[in-house]
């Protein structure tokens, strides 16, 4: 059964789209932690990070990074946090998060964001890549 971010990946469902390439996607959070909560997601559908081949999981990492770089850049944040939890979605996807302080990281408080306001943000991330 194709996962969520399968479904996202094939345009079956809408996203936010930041930047792709041949095996990674980042994606916008539709329900963000924090403003600017971004999702780098391989394209292979596998659950679990360490299941992955190396050559892949490094290659999901050096991805994650350029993203990140550019995030800081457009969110205004102390630094970007970095989560691989997996029990959502079981598909494997790293979480870039803008951090003021450490709630952001706990999944607990979320942020409401409209559709310009996403569409703005991805634009402007977009630019610093």
């Amino acid at each position: 059964m194709s996962s969520l971010f399968t479904k996202i990946i094939a345009g079956e469902i809408p996203c936010y789209k930041i930047a792709e390439d041949n095996n990674f996607i980042a994606i916008l959070d539709v329900n963000p932690n924090a403003k600017g909560h971004t999702l780098c997601i391989p394209k292979l559908e596998i659950n679990k990070i360490f299941d992955m081949d190396e050559e892949l999981y490094l290659g999901l990492m050096k991805f994650s990074r350029k993203i990140a770089i550019a995030l800081e850049k457009t969110v205004a944040c102390k630094r970007i946090g970095v989560a691989v939890i997996g029990l959502e979605v079981p598909h494997v996807h790293v979480h870039l998060i803008p951090l003021q302080d450490m709630d952001a990281m706990r999944f607990q408080k979320k942020v409401t964001l409209t559709k310009a306001e996403f569409e703005e943000l991805l634009t402007a991330i977009q630019s610093n890549l």
